[in-house]
């Protein structure tokens, strides 16, 4: 694992020109040409309660007739879509369709709050925009979505109940539920990523308002939570995420639920892709000689043509997952290569690495009958963010050494590996903790350090303690009492080498990635005066602190 981004990028524009997908119609006669062999027209689509939303159709000039059509659905302007990209899809044989969400650009309607009236809901605008586009001339009653990021969002929105004219879908980095993914991981606010997303593209004030008055998961949330609706899914998808995309375990989660609990013309027709890719124009944070082998199972156009014209080209065929194994920076090292999977997690050993006082870490339960580490956390004095599932700021696999010397973090450190290991699915630890406070965070990190010193970031994770038994309901701490948590850290697939260690890192901010806790129990909003916490990590027999790692097990 390189300790900065390669310079091979893969840009969102080269996306569309790569992975759009393709199929036949007739037009307005009043519709003009935009490119050679593209018409373009812009309608306003009428929504059930009469909202009226933008949309662009781009269609082949020629010949006409009725095409299968692509659809796009945007909260950053549908202008985005650039002629140069129309015209090669319409060169493909199909028509694109790219419309302004509700409330954005050049749409009517109030977009608040975000995404909500994309789904099931009582508006059902992805819905409506796809019957609407079905009865169309230039249209032949096969539809496929695409999308990057909020315009995949939009994708796993719409299809709970979707009309049987969508056919296909290609989703690229979108969460899956909006609060543990995009709003509160672990019950902390993601700070960065809402202060840079929703205030930063100029959404209504009233969507950060309500996200912050929603800090704990209930029925305000349960309508973006597109996981408990995949049986009503029937549409077969490609997932495709990266290692630290910002969505990454949206993107995992879409792909087991639906590919495993979706209606019959979705479950087991599902692709997952993940490769080592951020949401920052993919970038590839791998070894370039073996991130270039794309998996053909992730390639739009052919898993399109294959659902819209029943094209034999393979696609049905495929295996249903492909991962990128991510691996050290060295020569020879082990990882840096794509596998396949017929489901995922792939088989793995659960291993539990525990943490020790004297800051090693290995599979022995800890011995010492009152072991314990203890630090001081202020929220005025943070852990700042290094690396990590960002979109803002810094992101990806950063080294860890400045803020690893820090008296408010905790390391646990193997000794050298005496043969690789390779983990490769869902990472948690499991704290045993106290503090003097009635709310705090606790963080984990997993990385990997290198001979030379570097310890390189992994994954990352959170928990506010007052969830500590659920997201749905607060339940403060007792000073000197002591809890057992688990802190979530997402997923991964990484070999580390011989040689190397794993290290572990717990503390209590990563910040402005998380907002920080100011220990009060009070809201955030509140503005109370913020307390310094003295947090405790537990690690004796009774209270074994330790992380779990999927051990990867070849041929199991």
């Amino acid at each position: 694992m390189p300790h900065r981004p390669l310079s091979r990028v893969v840009s969102r524009t080269r996306f569309w020109i790569v992975l759009a997908a393709g199929l036949f119609y007739a037009v307005p006669a009043d519709a003009r040409p935009v490119a050679r062999g593209v018409i373009d027209f812009t309608c306003m689509v009428p929504m059930r309660d009469g909202t009226h939303l933008a949309t662009d159709v781009y269609v082949p000039r020629f010949p006409r007739g009725a095409y299968p059509i692509i659809l796009v659905r945007t909260t950053d302007g549908k202008d985005q879509v650039t002629k140069l990209m129309a015209r090669y899809v319409c060169r493909r044989g199909c028509g694109l369709v790219v419309q302004d969400v509700r409330g954005r650009h050049d749409s009517g309607g109030r977009n608040v709050v975000v995404f909500f009236d994309d789904g099931w809901g009582r508006n059902r605008d992805g819905h409506d925009t796809l019957r609407w586009i079905a009865r169309q001339p230039w249209c032949n009653g096969r539809i496929a979505t695409w999308g990057v990021s909020a315009m995949g969002v939009m994708e796993n929105m719409l299809a709970p109940d979707a009309p049987t004219n969508l056919k296909a879908q290609h989703v690229m980095f979108a969460f899956s539920d909006m609060y543990s993914q995009a709003a509160y991981q672990g019950g902390v606010l993601r700070q960065s990523l809402v202060d840079g997303w929703l205030k930063g593209k100029g959404f209504a004030p009233i969507n950060v308002e309500r996200l912050l008055a929603n800090p704990t998961y209930g029925p305000r949330w349960e309508g973006l939570n597109c996981e408990t609706q995949a049986a009503r899914v029937n549409t077969p998808a490609v997932f495709w995420g990266g290692w630290y995309d910002i969505f990454l375990q949206g993107t995992i989660n879409s792909f087991v639920t639906i590919h495993n609990q979706g209606g019959p013309g979705a479950r087991g027709r599902c692709r997952l892709i993940l490769g080592p890719w951020n949401h920052h124009d993919a970038e590839r944070l791998a070894d370039p000689r073996n991130a270039g082998c794309f998996p053909a199972a992730g390639d739009a156009f052919r898993f399109f043509e294959y659902y819209l014209r029943g094209e034999a080209n393979g696609a049905g065929c495929d295996r249903p997952v492909h991962y990128y194994v991510m691996g050290a920076c060295e020569p020879r090292a082990p990882g840096n290569h794509w596998r396949t999977a017929d489901n995922w997690p792939p088989q793995a050993e659960e291993t539990n690495f525990y943490f020790h006082a004297d800051g090693s870490l290995n599979r022995e339960t800890p011995q010492e009958a009152d072991g314990r580490r203890t630090y001081e956390y202020n929220p005025k004095e943070p852990v700042p963010t290094v690396g990590g599932l960002n979109m803002f700021g810094s992101y990806g696999p950063l080294d860890q050494r400045k803020v690893e010397s820090r008296p408010d973090v905790l390391l646990f450190t193997t000794a050298p590996l005496e043969r690789p290991l390779e983990a490769t699915g869902r990472i948690r630890a499991e704290l045993f903790v106290s503090s003097d406070c009635p709310d705090t965070d606790f963080t984990v990190k997993l990385t990997d350090v290198y001979p030379d010193g570097r310890s390189i970031l992994l994954c990352d994770g959170i928990l506010r303690a007052r969830f500590h038994k659920s997201f749905e309901e607060e339940n403060f701490l007792e000073p000197g009492k002591v809890y057992r948590l688990v802190v979530d850290l997402w997923s991964t697939s990484y070999a580390f080498p011989k040689g190397h260690r794993i290290r572990v890192a717990v503390s209590s901010s990563n910040a402005p990635r998380f907002q920080p806790n100011r220990n009060t129990g009070e809201s955030p909003r509140a503005g109370g005066k913020p307390r310094i916490a003295t947090n405790t990590l537990h690690l004796s027999p009774e209270h074994p602190s330790h992380i779990i790692l999927p051990v990867y097990r070849a041929g199991k």
